[in-house]
């Protein structure tokens, strides 16, 4: 479908915000937007931004529920900071949007939205389509109401059924705005409700009928085209981390020749690596749908005794309830993944929004010295390669790892180039020999100091293993105190040879400048958008993002030791900066926070950074 009557201009990047009542599906209408924009070949990023609460009352502003996309022709690191254009389905939602929307940019609403009842309900005083509030927007009011149930007048379908598809009206008209053909998202429809032939011929109507509506009534006198990016050759796709999360799991499970097991409780926001995983019993897969957190848990240990790469999958809430296990895993020296997609805590907290407020829990939060490795995914696709890496670190090391991802990498979607096995690093699990005469549950390789994995029914290797504390080599119960103090220097030496094996820190700038930015997890894009911006202004600034936390990288010390000045950024009241003033005392550190349950703006974060410059 092409007929265009307005001028294109062409865009190097751009941000488009969908906002609506929870009920108006506004995220799979920015998830449409970005299979077009995947399938346009620009590179881009999103922000899934959920309700607080989960059944807000209807039109208010706690109720609303976001998708903001970040496309460009060169690589997009975040979802963007304000939108160039904002998708309004109701009074609410342009209350609660109008922060994150540029001066000038296109606001397109649903009129027949905008009467006295919701404009009530949302909080206005008066009608900001009228009140001149919105003078410094390009405000378009169409009626989408009104002309979805026009669409499917020739179609035998009810009021209700024909509103649920006016979010596929607002999509035809922002896929007119930016010169995109319909027959991707056509193809979604055909293929997701092909069981309901009237529900694929309802969304195809009421789609094509927007973007009709843009281009017969002249609503844009210019369009916009984002050229592709210039990608790698390779074969590309829209990923979530959660998706991401789980995929490489597979990976490392089929790289090590080990069955994978997942043990889990469905929470917010992990719950979809579990339902990812059950669809692929095909590759050996047995996800393990538990009745709690610690059946979940306890059933990943029991897994990987015998032999399974096994994983457990929570957030904040369920990492303390799976703690004690931890503790066991730790002590029987089993290999274990535990991914905690973090959210605002405590407690209940937030659970629909984001935050990095778990890392003291993962370093430390078990009975004990009880020491696990610490991981850290920096983005959406990232998930991908940090879950693979966790699972052969816990292997090969023969101990629990803990990966961390947040709700805004689970939720959010990148282009993401699909790996060759062949391009994947090996694993090589420590796995004993049938009938070895000097096997012993606990005797260690020198160089990783871990142990053998001892499969049960393997001949001649029949062994026990529990969570008492075990003598040195035989691995025999030991109340012995010299044994204990050595079997817990072990095991945290253990821990911090993995040191050896892992990449150095890397530096984005020069080797010394006047200010160190220090970061981890799921800020990379945030931060090195804003770092190279101010690189190119000619300041003195550079970029130290931390993946691996514990251990440390090896040149940690060395590299803090080169800069100026350090400030630490977190989503969290400064849980790595005390680690690492717990670490390298000797240096001073600078902190910023954001405790809000949504991420780091460049625009702040070039605010501070500037600051610190000029002190």
């Amino acid at each position: 479908m092409t007929t265009k009557n307005s001028k294109v201009v062409e865009l190097e990047q751009v941000v488009i915000r969908f906002a609506g009542d929870s009920g108006d599906g506004m995220q799979l209408t920015g998830s449409l937007f970005s299979d077009s924009t995947a399938f346009a070949g620009n590179d881009f990023a999103t922000f899934p931004d959920y309700p607080a609460e989960i059944r807000a009352p209807q039109g208010t502003v706690s109720g609303v529920s976001g998708f903001q996309i970040h496309f460009g022709q060169k690589t997009v690191y975040t979802s963007g900071d304000q939108a160039d254009v904002l998708v309004a389905m109701n009074p609410a939602s342009l209350k609660a949007n109008m922060r994150w929307v540029k001066k000038g940019a296109i606001i397109i609403i649903d009129i027949d939205a905008f009467v006295d009842k919701g404009i009530e309900k949302a909080g206005y005083k008066a009608d900001p389509t009228t009140d001149g509030s919105l003078h410094e927007y390009k405000l378009i009011k169409a009626p989408i109401s009104t002309l979805t149930r026009e669409a499917v007048k020739h179609l035998d379908v009810d009021m209700k059924t024909s509103m649920k598809s006016k979010n596929m009206f607002a999509l035809g008209v922002v896929m007119y705005l930016f010169n995109r053909e319909l027959d991707q998202v056509n193809r979604y429809f055909e293929k997701k409700f092909k069981s309901n032939p009237l529900v694929v011929e309802t969304n195809k109507a009421v789609l094509a009928a927007g973007y009709s509506y843009a281009d017969t009534v002249e609503l844009f006198a210019t369009t916009y085209k984002v050229e592709a990016a210039p990608l790698e050759r390779g074969r590309y796709r829209n990923i979530t981390g959660n998706v991401a999360t789980a995929w490489g799991f597979m990976a490392a499970s089929e790289k090590s020749g080990r069955p994978l097991f997942l043990g889990s409780y469905p929470i917010t926001p992990a719950t979809e690596i579990l339902s990812e995983l059950t669809n692929y019993k095909n590759l050996n897969v047995k996800a393990f749908q538990a009745e709690d957190e610690i059946a979940g848990i306890a059933s990943a240990i029991g897994a990987s005794y015998t032999g399974a790469m096994a994983i457990t999958t929570t957030s904040g809430p369920g990492l303390s309830l799976k703690s004690e296990a931890i503790g066991l895993a730790v002590m029987t020296e089993l290999p274990l993944v535990i991914v905690d997609v973090q959210r605002g805590g405590p407690s209940t907290g937030l659970p629909t929004k984001s935050e990095q407020s778990d890392l003291m829990q993962a370093l430390f939060g078990r009975n004990g010295e009880a020491p696990v490795i610490v991981l850290a995914a920096k983005s959406s696709a990232d998930c991908f390669f940090s879950a693979y890496e966790a699972s052969k670190l816990s292997l090969e090391h023969m101990t629990p790892v803990i990966l961390l991802t947040d709700g805004s990498l689970a939720n959010g979607s990148e282009v993401f180039k699909v790996p060759a096995m062949a391009e994947l690093p090996a694993i090589t699990p420590p796995l004993a020999l049938p009938n070895d005469p000097e096997y012993k549950p606990y005797r260690r390789d020198p160089e990783r100091l871990n142990r053998k994995w001892a499969i049960p029914g393997t001949p001649g290797l029949r062994h026990r293993v529990g969570g008492l504390e075990k003598e040195d080599g035989s691995g025999n119960v030991s109340h012995d105190p010299l044994n204990h103090e050595k079997m817990t220097k072990l095991r945290e030496a253990k821990v911090q040879k993995v040191a050896d094996f892992i990449p150095k820190q890397k530096v984005y700038g020069a080797d010394e400048a006047d200010l160190l930015v220090v970061s981890w997890g799921g800020t990379f894009g945030v931060m090195i958008t804003t770092v190279e911006k101010m690189q190119a202004e000619g300041k003195s600034i550079a970029l130290a993002h931390f993946k691996h936390i514990m251990p440390l990288p090896s040149n940690t010390e060395e590299l803090l030791g080169r800069y100026k000045k350090i400030v630490v950024c977190e989503i969290n009241n400064g849980q790595f900066v005390k680690y690492l003033k717990m670490n390298f005392p000797q240096f001073r550190y600078e902190q910023y926070n954001k405790i809000q349950g949504l991420p780091f703006m460049v625009a702040e974060l070039e605010n501070r950074f500037n600051e610190l410059l000029k002190q």
